[in-house]
């Protein structure tokens, strides 16, 4: 089974509209909550100006190019790790992905409905934070019901490693940080994170969805959320999926090369967003 990135975020946020630019899946977005609600599924090809030089030079046959599956996600909303929304099925969803990219909006426009009333993306990216550490939460209480005894008097060691482990989770999860923030030291410890497949523990980047204007070099929502987000060892991509949408119906190279010159960018966010997602599956 290929790699895959999960795109999340709350509704109306842009993840359809990029989700389209990435695939040409041309996944269904509208200006209403909820409008994804299975999720849609892309095979994009990641760039690679090496692998087409080689071909101009080698001339081969055939030409495989590596590959990432990008999944757009349903959007979530406040209390889905309780059901609310589309909450149980957006869990499962993002459950079944290797690495989270999370769409912020970063961008005003009245004629796009926010569901909490104001653009704010780092009240959205806590949103979604916050219902994603409940649900691990719930997941290490549970095991935690299950392994204390054994790790406290059973004398097993790997069920004392597994509690130490879950323990460590715990308070971490307790005090509003996500699991990718705990390291562990040895083998043992390593496997048991692991197996736990929490969903704060998948690599994550943010990626902010911003007006034209903010293409090249953000805005202040952009300036928000890097501050936000600077002890979790995270990439932030700045992408205007409106023009990326713009970009997409060009027919040739050339022309969308001339129109990423006018608005002064050297490489479209499409192209960026693909490459690394491709580095964040390979962490």
């Amino acid at each position: 089974m290929a790699l895959q990135c999960g795109i999340v975020g709350l509704p109306n946020v842009g993840k359809s509209t990029l989700f389209n630019c990435l695939s040409n899946a041309k996944a269904q977005s509208a200006n209403f909550p909820f409008c994804t609600i299975e999720p849609n599924v892309g095979v994009i090809t990641v760039p690679d100006e090496r692998l087409n030089k080689l071909a101009e030079i080698e001339h081969p046959q055939r030409v495989i190019p590596t590959t990432v599956e990008i999944v757009d996600i349903a959007g979530l909303v406040k209390g889905a790790s309780k059901g609310e929304g589309l909450g149980n099925k957006f869990l499962a969803n993002i459950r079944e992905t290797d690495a989270i990219l999370h769409v912020l909006r970063c961008f005003d426009d009245d004629n796009i409905v926010h569901v909490d009333g104001r653009v704010d993306p780092v009240r959205d990216k806590e949103i979604i934070d916050t219902e994603l550490q409940i649900k691990d939460l719930e997941t290490i209480d549970s095991r935690i019901a299950k392994v204390q005894k054994q790790a406290q008097t059973g004398g097993d060691k790997q069920a004392k490693i597994a509690y130490e482990v879950l323990c460590k989770y715990k308070e971490a999860l307790e005090q509003g940080k996500s699991a990718r923030t705990i390291s562990f030291d040895t083998k043992d410890e390593q496997k048991i994170a692991h197996d736990l497949f929490l969903l704060t523990d998948k690599p994550v980047m943010y990626v902010c969805n911003v007006d034209e204007a903010s293409a090249v070099n953000g805005n202040k929502y952009v300036d928000a959320v890097r501050e936000a987000v600077k002890d979790e060892d995270a990439e932030i991509l700045i992408v205007a999926a409106k023009i990326e949408s713009e970009i997409a119906e060009f027919d040739t190279y050339e022309e969308r090369q001339m129109f990423l010159q006018e608005i002064g960018l050297e490489e479209s966010g499409v192209a960026r967003l693909i490459k690394s997602a491709y580095k964040l599956l390979n962490l």
